[in-house]
């Protein structure tokens, strides 16, 4: 079974940093896609961040040269660094793992959200 694990999510200044840190495990062979998606009260969950197997990435245009998306492969982990935070910025952040994983004896692709971490941006 994969699990995704977020944190790092808290209180921050507006201006302020974070680094969100999400760690996948289970029977993981490769990651297709990694993103951080996130959901404001009200509001529909939105895509943040993705990073392909191939080293593309695609950013929200409302993040893009705030955020970036990282991961190490080797460790089973994905971080998104926000910089220059936002009120706006204030949501339950959600980590996304589309990934080849080993079932019982076949091998299978699918996609694995994480719990969620808050993040709250306020002076």
């Amino acid at each position: 079974q994969v699990q995704l694990v977020e944190s790092g999510g808290g209180l921050v200044q507006p201006g302020g940093s974070l680094r969100l840190s999400c760690a996948a495990s289970g029977n993981i062979l490769s990651f297709v896609k990694v993103g951080w998606y996130r959901q404001a009260p009200g509001k529909q969950r939105e895509l943040v961040a993705t990073a392909t197997s191939g080293g593309e990435t695609n950013y929200a245009d409302s993040v893009k040269d705030r955020f970036t998306i990282s991961r190490d492969n080797a460790k089973k982990m994905v971080y998104l660094q926000m910089d220059s935070l936002k009120p706006e910025d204030t949501a339950a952040y959600y980590c996304n793992a589309d990934v080849i994983v080993k079932v019982g004896i076949s091998i299978g692709r699918r996609e694995y959200w994480g719990q969620g971490t808050q993040v709250t941006v306020s002076s």
